[in-house]
């Protein structure tokens, strides 16, 4: 287990927009394994995946092409009991390279204060930590999750100058459906209660009511991310 220090992303070669926009066209219809191979075999080492343990798709996946792929899980000290008990069957089930990190001592209580602060002292300052290493890093994102991920590309640049790649974000619904099935991935049991996106427990407030996956998320602001994928 590990705390966390405030550190400045080192940035890491630039995929120009020509570059960038002939792999996501190469990429649109490709396996969720395929496109982890390929951020493999240019990452390597510099490759990480975090995971909230919702499910451990993007888990089962990935360490099928690279059983030592480095796992983050940013343990902010508000997960549900449920989505730790998620974390220990996956434990359980797969050999998993997984590094926990916690907030610094300092974000207790923020939510209280505002739920900004309170997501960048127990959300993006620790991935900022987590991957301060690393070159590039796997997200589950999905272009069905809310409107507002609805143009998720595969593969981008993000604000730390990384490279991330959502090998599950044009995934057709059919596919992942039967790989889910066919492979009994491990599920948050809070899905079965209609939590369709889960978080923390102060901010997760209620179940999706509409086909916005993450509406059961922040309902009394205009928040829709944490800020990890901004």
């Amino acid at each position: 287990m590990e705390t966390t220090t405030t550190v400045n992303i080192r940035r890491t070669p630039d995929l120009d927009l020509n570059e960038l926009r002939a792999l996501n066209e190469r990429y649109e219809t490709a396996h969720p394994c395929e496109i982890i191979t390929w951020a493999q075999q240019n990452f390597g080492h510099n490759l990480a995946l975090t995971t909230s343990f919702s499910d451990t798709l993007l888990i089962d996946l990935a360490l099928k092409v690279d059983p030592d792929l480095e796992v983050i899980f940013l343990d902010t000290g508000y997960h549900f009991s449920q989505t730790l008990q998620t974390l220990r069957q996956a434990q359980k089930r797969y050999r998993i390279n997984l590094r926990v990190i916690r907030p610094q001592p300092p974000a207790a209580d923020l939510w209280a204060a505002g739920t900004d602060q309170c997501c960048n002292q127990r959300k993006v300052e620790p991935l900022n930590q987590a991957l301060a290493d690393k070159t590039a890093w796997l997200s589950g994102l999905r272009r069905t999750d809310s409107p507002q991920r609805a143009h998720t590309p595969i593969i981008e640049q993000d604000r730390r100058g990384l490279i991330k790649i959502n090998p599950l974000a044009a995934w057709p619904e059919k596919d992942l459906t039967e790989y889910w099935e066919q492979n009994n991935i491990l599920t948050n049991p809070l899905t079965a209660e209609g939590y369709s996106s889960i978080g923390c427990w102060p901010c997760t407030e209620r179940p999706a009511e509409n086909e916005d996956l993450r509406s059961g998320r922040w309902t009394s602001s205009n928040k829709t991310e944490c800020g990890i994928h901004l």
